[in-house]
Formats: C-alpha cells, structure tokens, sequence
C-alpha cells in the first residue's frame, strides 16, 4: 500500500514542517500513526523539505536534493493521494503541500481508496479529532479569533431590506466562481466507515463543491468531477432541502469549496457545538424568532446544525414553551427556517467582524494571531529573490 510504521525519523520532520501552517496537527502517538499511513518513507521526506509556498520542480529539486527522475514520481502519487496539490499555470506547474486540515485528511475520504486502510484511518482521525482529553485540534482549529471557515445564509430567507453583499451568498459564489465540481463529504464517507449514517439522510456524494482551481486540481486527479453552474445550483438546492449548514473559506474573494453540513457528521459543526461557539465565522445575520406565533413545537431546534436554540418554560403567564436562540452560537445559516410551520422565524442583520480579502489576508491574520508569521515572511522574501535571480 506504499505506507509505513517504522519509527519516527520520517514523521517527525513531517509534523514539524505540517505545523508552520496557520492550522498544524498538534504531536501524539495516534497522529504519527496517521502520517505513517497515508505518506510513505519518500514522501514523508519530500514533505517535511517543501517551502512555505508554491513551489516549482526545481525548487523542489533543490530543496530535497534528488534529481528531478526521481522526485517526479514521487511528486505524481502525492499527487494521486490528495498529500499535495498540482497548480498548473500557464506552461508552469508549482506544487504545494496540503495542511492536515482542511487538506489532506479531508482528501483521503473524497473518493474511493484502495491503496489505504481505510476503515483504520476513520477510527484514527476520530480518535485524533474528538477523544483528545486535552483537545488539544480543537484549540488548533477552533481556538483562534479569525476562523478558517464561515457559514453562508440561505439566500431566500435574507431580509429584502438588507442590503447583500455577493460573498453573503452560496450561489453568487457559484455564479461567480468560473469553474467548479461536486464531490463527495470526507465527514460523511469517514463516518460510513466507522459504521454511522447521516441523521438527516444527507447523501455522502455528490454533495460538496469545489471552485476554481481547486476544482480543477480535483477533478484531474479523481477527487471529483466537472459540473455546470446549474448543476451546482441544484446541489445548493438539494442542501437546503435537507437543512444542511453551507460552509465556505473565511475570505470574499474566490472562495475554493462549499461544503453542506449537518450536526450529526459535520467536523467543524462539531467543533462548535464542542465548546467552540466562534470556531466556524458567522454569516451577517442571526435568527429572532416571534415569540407570538412560535408554538413551541421544538422543530426548529431539531434542524438547527449547531443546537443553537433551546424550548425554554413557560414565564409571564404563558401556557405555552417557546423557542430561543442562544446567544452566540446561531451562524446565521437559516437552516431553521423551513422547519417551523408557523413562519414565526426569521433572519436579521447581525455585526460580524470583516471577512477577509483573500486567502492569503486570512492565512496573515491567523499566523500573526498564533505568532507563526516571520517564518512566512523570511520564506516568502526567498523565494521570490530566488525567481528574481533565475534560481527557481
């Protein structure tokens, strides 16, 4: 299977390099047993040596100290197996390792494997996820005040008085997107593999969606496949009918994914309804519900991907149980509305912190935040000397 076991010289310069990103994967016994899986000895070398940023072949070459006959092939299955992404441009193709998450843990699970253990790797991740008693990922992913990920709103139900930005929107996204592809939900396959299903009957395929060149790169290497701007409408319509959570990168320009979540499988809904309220950034609106017409039903709670409201008791005279929001754990998704046969929910406009630019602003201020920024900088500052001088 091209995995391995023995020891920790390959791993542990992995780990050490995997955690100069803005999210790393905090060091255990089950997380080295995870690396040894999905990277081989060569891998796991070529990993821990690659810079900061993209890189081209000869910078790779440079950086291993193998000739290009036998890092090409290296690079090829790292490739196949989701480790690194291959970013064609022009007649140029630059090569970046993937973080651990959202990378290539998520990766491994985006299509069928039989190169990997699979069913072994799903307990691992959940055991690496969820049964760390420091929780220690979930201080990494969640812990910092910029979040990596930010939820959307459903479009129909934004008040017609706001005025909607276009990143405020899953299919303005799309729309706006150029290129893009549906794939299948690393949360829900990892779950089938450890012998769960979806509690709202979401499907596990063609259900999350790639944009831009990261679709692009997904689709060449079979971790999804092409689909037209209308079919990836009609993915974003199928979500919503289930009442799933559209979660999209923290950033207004050129978002790479929207993935559509449940509370049951989603791991960043997880993290939030597990101690980490701001894990995920919130949409530009909150629920308020009318208490007048709200008959205490309790549907709306059991949509809500996040258990962001609660049926408190019966106050002031009233016969009747009524919903309410809990403050500062509604994202704003509107995943509640269509549940209540009453229309006594709605969206409103909510202060939200900015969303960042790009990707790059979003990595900046997640790095600063961590105090991981001057070895970005230092490395960012190298390479471009490097191209300058025709060393790259």
């Amino acid at each position: 299977m091209g995995h391995h076991h023995e020891g920790k010289s390959d791993i542990v310069p992995l780990i050490d390099r995997l955690n100069r990103y803005p999210i790393g994967l905090p060091d255990s016994e089950t997380l080295r047993r995870i690396l040894a899986i999905l990277f081989s000895a060569d891998e796991a070398y070529v990993a821990s040596r690659f810079p900061l940023q993209e890189a081209t072949l000869a910078e790779l070459v440079r950086a291993t100290g193998w000739e290009p006959e036998r890092l090409t092939p290296v690079l090829e299955n790292m490739a196949d197996k989701g480790l690194i992404m291959d970013l064609v441009y022009g007649h140029r193709t630059y090569y970046l390792l993937l973080p651990g998450l959202i990378g290539f843990f998520e990766f491994t699970f985006m299509k069928q494997r039989q190169d990997l253990p699979v069913a072994e790797l799903a307990q691992l991740m959940h055991e690496y996820l969820f049964e760390d008693s420091d929780n220690r990922m979930g201080r990494e992913f969640f812990g910092g005040a910029t979040p990596l990920t930010r939820a959307l709103p459903y479009e129909e139900h934004i008040p017609v008085e706001s005025v909607v930005t276009t990143w405020e929107s899953a299919r303005e996204i799309i729309r706006r997107a150029g290129y893009g592809a549906v794939g299948m939900c690393y949360c829900r396959h990892k779950k089938e593999h450890l012998g769960r299903s979806c509690d709202k009957g979401a499907p596990t395929r063609e259900i999350c969606i790639s944009l831009g060149s990261a679709a692009r790169f997904m689709v060449r290497r079979g971790f999804a496949e092409e689909r037209s701007v209308e079919q990836l409408l009609a993915v974003i319509d199928r979500a919503r009918d289930l009442r799933l959570t559209h979660i999209t990168d923290n950033i207004r320009h050129k978002p790479s994914f929207i993935c559509n979540c449940c509370s049951c499988c989603c791991e960043l809904l997880g993290g939030v309804m597990r101690g980490f309220p701001n894990g995920v950034a919130k949409s530009g609106y909150t629920i308020a519900g009318d208490t007048e017409k709200c008959l205490g039903c309790g549907l709306c709670a059991k949509a809500c991907n996040v258990e962001a409201l609660e049926l408190v008791g019966r106050d002031n005279g009233s016969k009747k149980k009524r919903m309410q929001v809990k403050t500062g754990h509604c994202l704003g998704c509107g995943a509640c509305i269509p549940a209540c046969p009453t229309g006594s929910l709605a969206l409103v406009p909510a202060a939200r912190p900015p969303v960042p630019e790009k990707k790059k602003d979003l990595f900046v201020r997640i790095l600063k935040d961590k105090k991981r920024f001057a070895p970005y900088v230092v490395a960012g500052i190298t390479t471009r000397v490097r191209r300058v001088l025709g060393l790259g």
